[in-house]
């Protein structure tokens, strides 16, 4: 038995950004292309979509209208080898919202949400890469076993392209940068 009888070829080679953009929406949904490569993600708790969502409404009624946020769309991090990312949430600019493929230079703010399975790549993976893109701040919102999450902020230093430690919240979330925003984490 062949691997291509078990797998399909895409998951043995690299795709490139036009092959990428020629599948639909329905193909594209619940993966994300890291160097080349599919990554398939399991479809996300109620749990976390509720943890996206509630930011992410947030962060939109706060942003002004220089901004948007919203969830589940792909940030295109480079192209060779191709890299998109499918955020949690994302502040983007708000003049670009019918532009595609989102590019780090339109993104504020992503936010993942940390679920079993994602640990390593939410903690350590996604920062590094979200930073070398340049993107100016990145929340990681940890389940809690409490049921109220955590929520570590980071801020990117331009000079360095890594991010520093920010605030850490439990129960409300009240920050003044990137905008003043107070986000109630315990309506989870």
């Amino acid at each position: 038995m062949t691997a291509e009888m078990v797998a399909p070829a895409w998951m043995h080679e690299q795709i490139t950004a036009e092959e990428y953009e020629s599948w639909s929406e329905e193909q594209c949904a619940g993966i994300e292309i890291v160097d080349g490569m599919v990554v398939v993600s399991p479809s996300a708790s109620k749990r976390h979509n509720r943890l996206a969502r509630i930011p992410a409404n947030a962060l939109d009624a706060a942003a002004g209208p220089e901004w948007n946020a919203d969830t589940d769309f792909d940030v295109r991090l480079q192209d060779v080898p191709l890299t998109n990312r499918r955020p949690d949430v994302v502040v983007y600019r708000a003049d670009t919202i019918d532009i595609t493929p989102t590019r780090p230079e339109h993104v504020l703010l992503v936010a993942e949400v940390v679920s079993p399975g994602s640990e390593t790549t939410d903690r350590i993976v996604k920062v590094d890469q979200y930073a070398k893109a340049g993107i100016g701040f990145y929340w990681r919102i940890e389940q809690a076993a409490t049921g109220v999450p955590l929520v570590y902020t980071y801020v990117l230093d331009p000079a360095t392209k890594t991010y520093r430690d920010g605030d850490v919240f439990t129960g409300v979330l009240k920050v003044a940068a990137p905008f003043p925003v107070e986000i109630d984490l315990g309506q989870i």
